[in-house]
């Protein structure tokens, strides 16, 4: 090939390799940056609602430090909620209808004065969680009823009995135990032989696994207490069971048994009544006597 023809031939790549050269640099420089998108934040619409500070028990009476306003989500706001208006605007579709009905649920339960102010001296009626809504239905207000109207079971009567540390398990029963109640009494019948009379002791149980709802006026033991002794316990019992501790308080002493824990689950009110029953004679200085017992 022709020297000359070479050297263009030369020259021309040269020129071509160049040209690619810049022109990749002219096309390769930083990227564009991505086109940011725009998001409107939606903040979710919140209510101001009263609710319980720490945890509640029941019977306990309700002060003003023990309750406390929280944001809560305004679609999920029950109408039982008190609350103190939106933290947020209250959406119109989302909310209108609990918004509502929680202020006119709100307005009844506070009679005009402030929420806090409404519920303070109440009563827990139902256990209450720190962060959890205050209702109408989990507290008693102050003239609806005193502690134990509260803390008993629907269709209940509290009823007191009289008690000793002999009679009550040695003040080993605490409030919130369940009890037997056993009555002693004595019976005369027809003795054998020379047809004298003979004294009977007869044991029976009257009421069976009922709640203790106070010692005296003790609704609930202290931290770390083991023993309450009181001269009276007050039971929770049904009508009908109110009137047959009645009538064993007219006849005889009462004597209270402490149920195990596992055995809570048992049969509760009158205790079935025995067909049967076992006599265990005692002989006293030449004076027979005889216990009935159940068998």
């Amino acid at each position: 090939m022709n020297p000359l023809r070479v050297m263009i031939v030369l020259v021309a790549a040269v020129a071509a390799i160049g040209l690619a050269v810049v022109m990749q640099k002219a096309m390769g420089g930083k990227p564009a940056p991505a086109p940011v998108v725009q998001t409107a934040t939606s903040t979710r619409p919140m209510t101001q609602v009263l609710v319980a500070k720490r945890d509640l028990a029941i019977g306990d009476r309700l002060a003003a430090g023990d309750v406390t306003w929280q944001p809560w989500p305004s679609d999920t706001v029950n109408a039982a909620f008190i609350t103190n208006g939106a933290a947020d605007p209250v959406p119109a579709k989302a909310s209108a209808k609990a918004a509502k009905a929680v202020g006119d649920a709100a307005e009844g339960m506070i009679g005009g004065v402030t929420p806090e102010k409404a519920v303070e001296g109440a009563i827990v009626r139902d256990p209450i969680l720190a962060g959890e809504p205050i209702t109408a239905r989990k507290i008693v207000r102050g003239g609806e009823g005193g502690y134990l109207s509260v803390v008993l079971s629907p269709g209940k009567r509290a009823m007191a009995v009289p008690v000793t540390s002999e009679t009550a398990v040695g003040g080993f029963i605490l409030p919130g135990d369940r009890v037997d109640v056993i009555q002693t009494r004595e019976a005369e019948s027809v003795g054998e032989g020379d047809g004298g009379s003979v004294k009977h002791t007869i044991a029976e149980t009257i009421i069976q696994n009922v709640r203790v709802v106070a010692l005296d006026q003790s609704t609930t033991a202290e931290k770390d207490a083991k023993t309450i002794v009181a001269s009276t316990a007050t039971l929770e019992v049904g009508p009908i069971e109110a009137e047959a501790l009645a009538r064993a308080k007219a006849g005889g002493p009462v004597t209270l048994t402490l149920r195990a824990y596992t055995d809570l689950g048992g049969p509760s009110g009158l205790a079935a009544p025995s067909q049967d029953s076992a006599v265990v004679r005692i002989n006293r200085g030449g004076q027979t006597s005889s216990i009935s017992v159940r068998p």
